[in-house]
């Protein structure tokens, strides 16, 4: 049975991951959050590629805040559409779906993905 935080975040990832999964048509949008950042990748799972990827880290921020979320999914979302990628389907991580992966999720809707 899964005791710690990040062990039963891993276990509700696994559920939706058996679930869903990211084709070429319309790769997988994946969410991670550490306490330092938060990451968003576009991954093809069947050829098991990350098309493109975005975080704070390669936007150089400090912190993990909502609004630094908004900007990655911004910038995931642009770079998405530049890549020829206009539908995603969108796998939270595990996460609950509010605060920073809702603000990421909103902002590349924004950009122009569909999901």
């Amino acid at each position: 049975m899964a005791k710690t935080l990040k062990k039963k975040r891993q276990v509700k990832h696994l559920r939706v991951r058996a679930k869903i999964s990211g084709t070429p048509e319309r790769p997988r949008l994946n969410v991670f959050k550490s306490n330092t950042g938060i990451y968003a990748q576009i991954i093809d799972d069947l050829n098991g590629k990350t098309l493109v990827s975005s975080s704070t880290q390669t936007l150089k921020l400090k912190s993990n805040n909502i609004e630094n979320s908004i900007k990655v999914g911004k910038k995931i979302g642009e770079l998405a559409i530049k890549a020829g990628i206009k539908t995603v389907v969108f796998d939270r991580g595990g996460y609950i779906y509010h605060g920073k992966i809702k603000a990421l999720a909103d902002a590349a809707r924004e950009a122009g993905l569909k999901f």
